[in-house]
């Protein structure tokens, strides 16, 4: 289930400054979002050790597009990612940790903190309107979110439950839809980017029709014939 907004985050204050990172290719948590992780890596299963410990929130970031590497030899990581809060936490009996994150808000790298730790850690400026999405939420273009999903549904034979989506509120909706799309890093990234609700629903539409459209005509269609 995704939800809007945060019941434990209300104002900047509750918002950690440095927080761990988690550099996940292809991952998109947005907020109020539930994300299951299983972690294996040691210096992640350390990082999960320590935000336990303390206010257990971590950040899921994607790493660049274009491969580049620092000095390090780390990837380089987009400016934007979203914070997680640790909601679940469970071992398993081979050394992994099964964890479920509820998204908190967005935040915008400001600079990486060289630590001691074997994971990355950056300081870290938060969007504080995603604490509360609901007044955004009355912008959506519902019946055009809608429609565009119904129609990429048809294209790829695909079914949803619809009793549940016409129960979903308008924030809940673009936000699941978006975390539940299939479409890659790039296309991600700019739905965790769109600045408010309604500019990601609209992002999400466009991206819908585009895959529908290759995905029905793969050759280019009639006019490229």
């Amino acid at each position: 289930m995704v939800g809007v907004g945060n019941a434990n985050y209300r104002s900047e204050a509750d918002i950690p400054s440095l927080v761990p990172i988690f550099p996940l290719e292809g991952a998109l948590l947005l907020p109020g979002g539930q994300m299951p992780l299983n972690i294996f890596e040691p210096r992640y299963l350390a990082m999960i050790d320590d935000a336990i410990a303390g206010d257990r929130v971590i950040g899921i970031i994607q790493p660049s597009f274009d491969g580049e590497l620092l000095g390090d030899g780390e990837p380089a990581i987009c400016k934007i990612g979203c914070l997680g809060r640790i909601t679940s936490f469970a071992e398993s009996g081979d050394g992994r940790y099964l964890i479920n994150l509820q998204g908190i808000a967005r935040f915008r790298v400001l600079e990486e903190v060289a630590s001691t730790e074997p994971y990355r850690t950056c300081r870290i400026g938060a969007f504080i309107t995603d604490l509360d999405q609901e007044a955004e939420a009355e912008e959506v273009d519902r019946e055009g979110l809608l429609k565009a999903f119904k129609l990429y549904l048809e294209v790829n034979q695909m079914e949803a439950d619809w009793e549940s989506v016409g129960k979903a509120s308008n924030g809940t909706l673009v936000n699941a839809l978006c975390m539940m799309s299939p479409y890659g890093p790039a296309e991600k990234q700019a739905l965790l980017e769109a600045s408010d609700l309604k500019t990601r629903a609209e992002t999400l539409i466009a991206i819908t029709e585009m895959a529908v459209a290759r995905d029905s005509f793969p050759d280019g269609g009639p006019f490229l014939q």
